[in-house]
């Protein structure tokens, strides 16, 4: 169940940065957080706001969290900004 509004979610460019590096291939906090000036920390907390506004998922392997593009969670975002172009 969504909890956080998609849009104040991608307002920050730190989860705009996850959800680009998502798309590109699953991932785990330590490796998206190579790419950031923040702490695994901050980014486990981003990736829970992603997670809470349905546009991220999760899955395990084993010990490892896997983060992932949830493309249905994106259909509500969609359908705002798709409104401006009919």
């Amino acid at each position: 169940m969504s909890n956080t509004d998609p849009f104040d979610a991608i307002s920050d460019p730190n989860r705009r940065y996850l959800l680009e590096e998502l798309r590109r291939a699953p991932r785990t906090v330590n490796e998206l957080a190579e790419g950031l000036p923040i702490s695994r920390p901050a980014v486990s907390q981003h990736l829970k706001a992603l997670l809470d506004s349905n546009l991220v998922s999760v899955s395990a392997s084993g010990t490892k969290r896997i983060y992932a593009i949830n493309k249905p969670g994106f259909d509500r975002v969609n359908l705002w900004l798709d409104q401006f172009w009919s």
